[in-house]
């Protein structure tokens, strides 16, 4: 018999392979664990591998607080001819090396290792036609595949670290992490243009989304090899360890009550922060974990004012 959604929960870090949307591994991981209630922090692109977080039963409510969470990738950039998705999976949108009007491809390291410290910071970014992103309601890869016009807006990300790892030919293999909205897609297409010789992401993997990273990663075969005696809940990372990050407050009686109900309450004077946070003292945190007495999470809750917090989100 299948299990609910409230007797297990917690999230899997999947390995999604290439050639499988983010979807498909969600309908995958479903049908493994005899669980409905399975979603993801994020998706990637089908031609992309790497870390997918599942979220599996009351963890899928987590999804809010990781959208827009850090993540990294390893990657390798073709130099030579550009796409219309900036990817291996669509058409040339340039002479591809070998055609008459294509230079051959001689990149220089120092200038390509400037170029990429050019794109280190808080950037605008402009998303690929073929994105997800909505122009007046359609997807604009609907229109793009139509070849209709799509006009997309910059975007502000920040790229907190790119490195080149290594030139081989006409392919540049690279390391980026970067925050959440962030189309890969896009950097390579603009270091390209940058460097003056077109470009397009050759190959993409994910290394980790937020504190999830590759090493606790399952692929879909060692998860089906883990099904049989339930031996896959063990790779379950519980909700007590979500959002390590934040602060932790155990609260019993009374007070435990109210914060299952949803109510503002606010911090004992022993644990705030001072005004004009003096040494020893930490500036409020914008989330706090909230525990029971038996260590088991019940709700985060967020900053609102001074030492008032609300529960934004309540496991009940």
């Amino acid at each position: 018999m299948a299990e609910t959604a409230q007797e297990i929960s917690g999230v899997l870090v999947m390995d999604k392979p290439a050639g499988r949307t983010s979807h498909d591994v969600v309908a995958a991981v479903r049908r493994l664990i005899g669980i409905r209630q399975v979603g993801h922090f994020g998706t990637l692109d089908p031609f992309a591998t790497g870390v997918l977080p599942l979220s599996v039963g009351r963890a899928t409510r987590f999804s809010q607080f990781y959208l827009k969470s850090r993540k990294a990738y390893a990657g390798t950039i073709r130099f030579g001819f550009a796409t219309d998705t900036y990817d291996a999976t669509g058409q040339p949108a340039s002479a591809p090396p070998g055609d008459a009007a294509s230079p051959a491809v001689e990149l220089d390291r120092k200038r390509l290792e400037e170029v990429m410290r050019e794109f280190t910071g808080r950037i605008l970014q402009t998303p690929p036609s073929f994105s997800a992103k909505r122009v007046g309601g359609t997807r604009a890869y609907k229109l793009a595949r139509r070849h209709q016009p799509v006009e997309l807006k910059p975007v502000e990300v920040e790229i907190y670290a790119l490195e080149l790892l290594g030139i081989e030919g006409e392919r540049a293999r690279f390391a980026v992490e970067c925050s959440g909205g962030t189309y890969v897609r896009s950097l390579a297409h603009d270091i390209g243009r940058r460097v003056g010789c077109p470009a397009h992401l050759e190959g993409l993997r994910r290394t980790a989304v937020a504190e999830f990273s590759e090493d606790k990663a399952l692929t879909l075969e060692r998860l089906e090899g883990m099904r049989a005696d339930g031996e896959w809940r063990k790779a379950l990372i519980p909700l007590e360890a979500l959002l390590p990050e934040c602060a932790e407050l155990v609260v019993g009686g009374r007070e435990e009550t109210n914060v299952r109900h949803g109510h503002h309450f606010e911090l004992a004077a022993s644990l705030r922060a001072s005004r004009g946070d003096p040494p020893g003292r930490a500036p409020a945190a914008t989330l706090l974990k909230i525990l029971n007495p038996q260590r088991r999470l019940i709700a985060v809750a967020r900053h609102v004012a001074g030492a008032v917090y609300h529960p934004d989100l309540v496991l009940v």
